[in-house]
This record gives C-alpha cells, sequence and structure tokens, in this order.
C-alpha cells in the first residue's frame, strides 16, 4: 500500500510548536521521550487500531482512505526543530524578476557576440527569492488548443512587435483583446508552412512531408524558429523539432514556442559550441534565421556540420537577391552562394533549390574527407571522449572516426534501441530493458498522483473507480536525470500529450547521445546553473536520484529548487525520487518555495520515496 505523509505544516504538527517556549532541559527531555516512542512506533511489529492513535496518525484506509503518516519522518521533523532549524519561505521577487533569464544579457566586453553567451559566473550575487508572474498571467489551455491559442499576457511580447514582424506574422496571427491566435494552415514561408514542408519534401526526393521518416528525418534542429509554425506542423507528423534562438528580451521566439507547447530553448553558437554531442540530428532548418554563415572562418557551418548526422540535410531559407550582413559592395553576392562554397570543402552537396529554399546533404561516407583536395580541405577535428558543453567553437570538421557514424537512412524505425545500437552507446541489453520496465510501472503511479486530492485537507489517493488524471494534463515535461530516455518512451507508450527534455547532467554519465538517436528530445547540462530557458516554461519536472548525485558536486541544493521553481508553471507538478535523508531535505526545501509537497513511501522494502509537489499560482 501507498503511504502519502504529511508535512511539516501540518495541524498536528504547530500543535506542538507551542512545546518550544519551555527551558531548554525540560524541552530536551521531552523531545528524548517523544523520540523514543517514536523509534518503538517504528520498530513495533503489531498494527494498531486507529481509534488508539487519532491523535497522531491518520486512518489507514486502502485506495480513497486516508493515509497512515508515518512516525519516522515526524520524529525526523521534531528532531530537525530540537536543533533549531527553521524553514522560513523565500522572499517573493521584484516586479523586475518575472522575465528575468538567469546567465543572459550580460557582457565582458572581450570579444564580439560576447553578449549572446551564457555568463553565469555574474549571478552568484543575486538574491534569493521566488518569482512572481506578471499580473495579468493565466493558466495555458491544454494541449492541442493551446498550440493554436495563447494568453498574450504569459509572453514577454508586446501588440506592436507582433505587427511589426512583418506580412508572415500577420498571415500566421490574429490578436485579439487578451490573447494570440495561430492559423495552424498559414504562414512560415509563402504558400504557407504544409506547402513549405512539402517543398523541402520533394527536395529530398520524397512524394509528401508524411514521409519525413522513411527518409530517416526524425529529429530537427530548428534555428531561429520565429513563432514556431514549422515546428508545430512538424510535430503533427510526429517528428520531434527543438526550436533554437538567441536570448531576447522581450519577442523571444524560444518563450513563445514553449507557451505553446513545442520544443525550445535559448542557445547561440556565436562563440561557443551547442550543448549536444557531434551526429545529433538529422536535420538543421534556417529560414531566415538571421545568421551570416560565412564569417569566422566558416565556423558556424562547420559547428552545424558537427551536430548534423551523416546523409543528414541542412535546409537553408533566405532571400537570394540581398547581401546579409555588412559586407563590402566587393562581397555582396547571396549567402546561398557563399554557403555553396564552403559545402564543398566539408562534403556536402547541393541536392535541390526551389524558390529562396536550398538543401544540402551531408556525405554519408566518411571516406569522402580523405579524397577532398589538400589545398582547399578543412581539417579534420582529432575527436576526444570531452563533454561538449558551451565549448569554444572549432575550425575543424567532426565525428568522422565516431561509433556513431551511422547515414541516417540506414536507422531502423527502432533507431538507437536495437542490441547493436545500444552496444555502440556501451548500453547492456539487460540494463536497458529492465530500465524500460521500470518506467513503465513508475508513470502509472505518477500520474495518479497528479491530482489535487493528495494535498486536500483530508488527503486521499485515488482507486480504481476514480477518473484518472487526463492524457492532456501536462504538455512541457523536464526529465532533469533522464539517463536512457525511458520516461520519455512510457509517456509515448501510454498515449499521454507530453513531450520530454531529456537533460543528462555533464558530471554523470553522458547518456544523451542514445536519447537523441532515439528521437528524443535532450541537452547537456550542468545543475550548479540555471537552465537555458525562461520563466514558467515547463507544466512538470522529475528528478530521479538528481539530489543524490549533485549531494557530491559544488551545486547548491537551495538555488537548485529556486531554478526549478522559476520555470515551473503554476499549478505545475515536481515529482523527485530519491533516497529517504535526501528526500526530507528536499521536502524543507519545497516548503520554503512554497509548494504544496507530500512524501510518498512506496512500499517496496527499499528507502526509496517519492515527493510529490505542486506550485501554486501566486495571484497578485
Amino acid at each position: 500500500m501507498t503511504k502519502i505523509l504529511y508535512d511539516m505544516t501540518s495541524p498536528w504538527y504547530k500543535s506542538l510548536s507551542s512545546l518550544f517556549g519551555l527551558k531548554p532541559r525540560i524541552r530536551a527531555l521531552l523531545f528524548f521521550i517523544l523520540g523514543g516512542v517514536t523509534l518503538v512506533t517504528i520498530l513495533a511489529p503489531l498494527s494498531y487500531e486507529a481509534s488508539t492513535s487519532s491523535t497522531l496518525v491518520s486512518n489507514v484506509y486502502s485506495n480513497y482512505r486516508r493515509i497512515k503518516e508515518q512516525a519516522a519522518v515526524d520524529y525526523l521533523d521534531l528532531r530537525s526543530l530540537s536543533l533549531g532549524a527553521t524553514l522560513k519561505e523565500f522572499p517573493l521577487c521584484g516586479k523586475e524578476r518575472e522575465s528575468y533569464v538567469p546567465c543572459y544579457n550580460y557582457s565582458t566586453g572581450n570579444r564580439e557576440g560576447d553578449v549572446l553567451d551564457r555568463h553565469c559566473e555574474f549571478e552568484r550575487e543575486k538574491e534569493r527569492c521566488v518569482v512572481r508572474p506578471p499580473r495579468d498571467y493565466k493558466i495555458p489551455l491544454r494541449w492541442p488548443l493551446g498550440r493554436d491559442i495563447i494568453w498574450n499576457g504569459n509572453v514577454k511580447i508586446t501588440k506592436d512587435q507582433f505587427l511589426s514582424s512583418g506580412t508572415v506574422t500577420t498571415r500566421l496571427m490574429l490578436l485579439e483583446e487578451n490573447q494570440v491566435t495561430f492559423h495552424s494552415e498559414d504562414g512560415l514561408i509563402f504558400d504557407g508552412v504544409k506547402e513549405y514542408a512539402r517543398q523541402i519534401a520533394e527536395m529530398i526526393g520524397l512524394g509528401s512531408d508524411t514521409e519525413f521518416a522513411q527518409a530517416g528525418v526524425r529529429t530537427v534542429l530548428d534555428i531561429g524558429c520565429g513563432f514556431g509554425s514549422f515546428g508545430a506542423h512538424l510535430v503533427s507528423l510526429n517528428l520531434m523539432p527543438i526550436c533554437i534562438a538567441e536570448y531576447e528580451e522581450t519577442g523571444s521566439q524560444v518563450q513563445l514556442a514553449l507557451e505553446r507547447g513545442l520544443p525550445a530553448m535559448i542557445g547561440s553558437f556565436f562563440s561557443k559550441q551547442l550543448p549536444y554531442p557531434a551526429l545529433s540530428f538529422d536535420m538543421v532548418h534556417c529560414a531566415q534565421c538571421g545568421i551570416t554563415w560565412d564569417i569566422k572562418d566558416a565556423m558556424l557551418l562547420l559547428e552545424v556540420d558537427r551536430v548534423l548526422k551523416p546523409g543528414g540535410y541542412f535546409v537553408l531559407t533566405t532571400p537570394t537577391s540581398k547581401a546579409q550582413g555588412n559586407l563590402p559592395d566587393t562581397k555582396k553576392t547571396s549567402i546561398s552562394t557563399r554557403v555553396d562554397e564552403v559545402s564543398k570543402k566539408i562534403c556536402w552537396s547541393l541536392t535541390g533549390q526551389q524558390d529562396e529554399t536550398f538543401l544540402w546533404q551531408k556525405t554519408a561516407d566518411s571516406n569522402c574527407y580523405s579524397s577532398r583536395s589538400q589545398a582547399s580541405s578543412i581539417p579534420l577535428c582529432k575527436d576526444g571522449d570531452s563533454v561538449p558543453y558551451y565549448h569554444p567553437l572549432v575550425p575543424c570538421i567532426s565525428g568522422t572516426s565516431s561509433k556513431r557514424w551511422i547515414p541516417i537512412q540506414n536507422k531502423s524505425a527502432f533507431a538507437g534501441t536495437t542490441s547493436a545500437e545500444l552496444e555502440i552507446h556501451g548500453v547492456k541489453t539487460e540494463e536497458f530493458l529492465e530500465d524500460t520496465q521500470t518506467w513503465r510501472s513508475a508513470l502509472k503511479n505518477y500520474w495518479s498522483l497528479l491530482t489535487p486530492l493528495i494535498f486536500s485537507d483530508h488527503p486521499k489517493r485515488p482507486g480504481d473507480d476514480d477518473p484518472l488524471p487526463p492524457f492532456n494534463m501536462i504538455r512541457n515535461v523536464m526529465d532533469m536525470n533522464a539517463r536512457f530516455g525511458n520516461l520519455n518512451s512510457a509517456l509515448l507508450d501510454q498515449g499521454k500529450s507530453a513531450w520530454v527534455m531529456n537533460v543528462v547532467p555533464v558530471s554523470a554519465r553522458n547518456t544523451l547521445p542514445l536519447i537523441l538517436d532515439r528521437g528524443f528530445a535532450g541537452v547537456l547540462h550542468d545543475w550548479c546553473e540555471p537552465f537555458p530557458t525562461y520563466p514558467r516554461t515547463y507544466d512538470m519536472l522529475h528528478a530521479n536520484e538528481l539530489l543524490t548525485h549533485l549531494s557530491s558536486e559544488r551545486c547548491s541544493l537551495m538555488d537548485l529548487f529556486l531554478e526549478m521553481d522559476r520555470i515551473l508553471r503554476p499549478e505545475g507538478w515536481v515529482v523527485v525520487s530519491d533516497k529517504l535523508g535526501v528526500i526530507e531535505m528536499a521536502r524543507g526545501l519545497a516548503t520554503r518555495v512554497r509548494w504544496e509537497a507530500r512524501v510518498i513511501d512506496l512500499q517496496d522494502g527499499s528507502d526509496q520515496r517519492l515527493l510529490v509537489c505542486q506550485k501554486p499560482f501566486l495571484r497578485k
């Protein structure tokens, strides 16, 4: 039977607080007696009737009945308070922090483009406070309605910015008094997003965009995704687009895409590599994304080549009659011509052009690099095992000697999960299958707990006759320690309308290549730093054994919980799975950020516990 444990704000607990006014010796004696009684309760093999302990614990029921309060946790609460521990809530941030994104909008003045990079070193002295939503913030509509209609008070973008964005924008959206409505049938480029996707498919040699997966295209890195309409169309085709765009103080493409329930994160590669391994994506897409590709000795294109899989595609849509960037008149050739000049040096081939859209394909044959002309060749990198976490851009070609050099056209529908592919990633089949089954079972348990019933005055767990939360209750999910991505897999298997940002901590085993090869969204991240996203962008955060892992790092768990609160939407959910001692510490931090929290004893004989939290809507 699963147990739900009261938090330290329970009425029973508050009644004990009056004891704290006693003299120290008497207080110590009382805590000694209470501790002894508690330990006896824990060790006693007998089960007492609820009527004999109604002042200390709740009655035991199955399913819809009340859940018994665990004496061990109450003892830990009393002990911590007897040592003088306090649970003071963090103060609320001011209005200036409502849309604040840590680590961005700084410049060291050292080099061009430095303002676009992450500078988390400046965050150390920031005030610790809980970020509040704007006054006119509203809970987003559920998927799929929320994909096409968003509340304009939820994104930091003005009506004037929408209207000044050009004809593309006006075809994409209708502005009403308090919401923005997107036309799914209209607009990214020219004759509409569907026509645009069909155009790309034809250049690949396909009959329609529904055949992208047959050509090996499942994951798409969408650079500068605008308002996400191309990504929304790809999602409708069961593909996985990930939007990246640089930090924008207002009018953010990333914030708007996430508000629509589309995968996105802040990302710029003007001077540093993206936090993805080599050979990560089947397609890289840039539709008027504003990048001057041939500057910096073509290192921006080399970064695209680094993350592009063998046989993958680079799609560039750009005006052919306009020069890009502040170039002298002698260099005012089209950007596509200059990209094509570089492409010959890195074994890309121009396979199609329609109107202002160009498509290059990366070679599937690694021998191509050795057959190039030495005079014009770009050198190959000496690839090592380093994790590409915001490293400087490199002037060489990466990934050519990787075991993962497998053309996308040769990948199976179950890419990443066959025994041969698991072996490439250093994962044993038995280990993977066991983990898969574990998360299938765990998700069923999680889903039943995503209900305010467990936070009511009489906490209950839904029974067999009670409806579970709807399949579309959550959309944007972050797995903060994703391992193989099997929580993501379980959500798909059980028909939930969620996508998952699978985060692999930089200090953990690097399983991100496996996650990306499975066609999932993912990224490397150091949880000692803020995550590159805007406030209020995720419906659910999941952390399995992350806190235990971080306890040996330099991270502050206090700062981690404030960061989790920043990126979590009001009324969003947090599920933490870890050891009992760590969970108790986490519950105290959850209280400080004003979350409602319950500890769940899984009753499996282990010291593993769940901490299930819901973030309140702090209205002004």
